[in-house]
């Protein structure tokens, strides 16, 4: 049984990798980048839960348990702000100065990894303890959220890398900020409808889940489909221009 629940715990997330993996059309980043990538996003859960105790500290004395305000202050400021923050630390030091990092759907491909990195441990503590229906949730709901938090911050990280080897340094440091603000709404907003279910979120919560599907998958579609033109370096552009002729 426990094998069970550790193969429905994983399989969602490497559903996903292979995914992304098969959308990097131009150059398939090396495996091993990419399992040291999702290491990474597994050693950045200790930071995070470091950080969201610290606060959960800082709670506003009138926010109190089962209130919107408490729910929204635990989504955004407890666990969208510290998980997305500590995901992104660990994928700016496993990738940044990477060679293989040399098109902007990279970044979707690092931002995911880690993304996924970070859910498989979360979902795996979670399942072996809370058994089937938790896997089958989590499997749906909240490991594709945190891969849908992982292609918003790697479509902007992507494009911090472009900006900065261009020596545009005022639009990577701008889209630097927004890899680290995108994924952080869209998991405010998810965590935010998943604690406030009683007050009748739930099919909101499905119909916002259903909404990242969508637009996250036409995205991933979108920079796949441009990423032809889409290097960072002459060379590697003309290389790639020459291909498709």
């Amino acid at each position: 049984m426990e094998v069970n629940l550790l193969f429905l715990a994983l399989i969602p997330g490497i559903i996903i990798i292979i995914f992304i993996f098969r959308k990097d059309k131009i150059e398939h980043e090396p495996l091993s980048l990419i399992f040291k990538l999702l290491i990474l996003g597994a050693v950045s859960c200790a930071p995070a839960v470091f950080l969201e105790t610290f606060m959960g500290n800082y709670m506003p004395a009138g926010f109190v348990p089962g209130s919107v305000g408490y729910a929204v202050f635990n989504a955004f400021a407890v666990a969208a702000l510290c998980e997305e923050l500590c995901k992104f630390i660990l994928l700016r030091i496993g990738s940044w100065r990477n060679p293989n990092f040399n098109y902007r759907f990279d970044g979707i491909v690092y931002g995911v990894s880690v993304a996924v990195g970070f859910a498989l441990l979360e979902n795996v503590l979670y399942v072996m303890e809370g058994g089937l229906y938790v896997a089958l949730m989590r499997g749906v709901m909240a490991v594709p959220l945190h891969a849908f938090c992982g292609v918003y911050m790697g479509v902007h990280y992507g494009a911090a890398k472009r900006y900065s080897i261009e020596g545009n340094h005022m639009q990577a440091r701008l889209q630097t900020l927004l890899a680290l603000i995108s994924p952080m709404l869209i998991h405010g907003i998810y965590d935010s409808l998943a604690f406030m279910g009683e007050y009748g979120t739930t099919f909101i919560l499905l119909a916002f889940v259903l909404l990242m599907y969508i637009v996250a998958v036409k995205c991933v579609n979108k920079y796949s489909n441009e990423d032809w033109h889409a290097g960072f370096y002459l060379q590697e552009m003309a290389r790639v221009d020459i291909d498709n002729k």
